[in-house]
């Protein structure tokens, strides 16, 4: 009897340490989901490159490696924005196809930058229309402009000149960040109707 009760309290000891273990698990993942997902809303950046820096020019790498440049005077004249994201953030692959045609209607080219291992983020290109948006990664970028909040879109000019940076989940605030660049937005029915089918 005495090691019936012996065995059964050593299994319910080993039962509560792993629920112990499960909870606190759990707990961090929810924190990291609520951090995620939380409003998005104007953000006070408190490092990294701020508006009206230049980002210098840096290689970036596509996800198959191969080297793909940003920052500096682009070449072709053309703005572009970078759009930070990761695989495991809801509210970016919400807020992306919003994105991808706005900067079609304002001219600028799109580019992402992920924040994951290069496998995550090819598991979910598999599953998102990137259509011909390159999807990068990037250290130095990352440690330059030091992103804390996802999704952060960053607008630079031809120059390479930072004209906005901040977190964005909605069409206004996108479009607020996009209207900091020197580019006319389109008027065409063919850009109307892209938009239209992005909301």
């Amino acid at each position: 009897m005495m090691l019936f009760l012996m065995i059964s309290t050593v299994l319910l000891t080993c039962l509560t340490l792993g629920l112990a273990v499960i909870v606190f698990a759990l707990a961090r993942q929810i924190g990291v989901l609520h951090e995620r997902t939380a409003p998005i809303g104007q953000q006070p950046v408190l490092a990294g490159l701020q508006v009206g820096q230049a980002l210098p020019r840096i290689t970036a790498r596509l996800l198959d490696d191969s080297p793909f440049p940003l920052g500096g005077m682009h070449t072709t004249g053309r703005s572009n924005v970078l759009m930070f994201i990761s695989a495991d953030c809801p509210v970016c692959k919400k807020t992306l196809p919003v994105v991808q045609a706005l900067a079609v209607a304002h001219d600028i080219d799109l580019i992402l930058i992920g924040e994951e291992d290069v496998p995550a983020l090819r598991a979910m290109t598999a599953r998102t229309h990137l259509e011909h948006t390159p999807l990068v990664t990037s250290q130095e970028l990352l440690l330059l402009l030091q992103i804390g909040r996802l999704p952060t879109l960053v607008a630079l000019d031809n120059r390479g000149v930072i004209t906005a940076r901040d977190v964005a989940s909605t069409r206004a605030q996108v479009e607020a960040i996009l209207g900091t660049l020197p580019v006319p937005v389109s008027s065409s029915f063919e850009t109307k109707e892209l938009l239209h089918d992005a909301v």
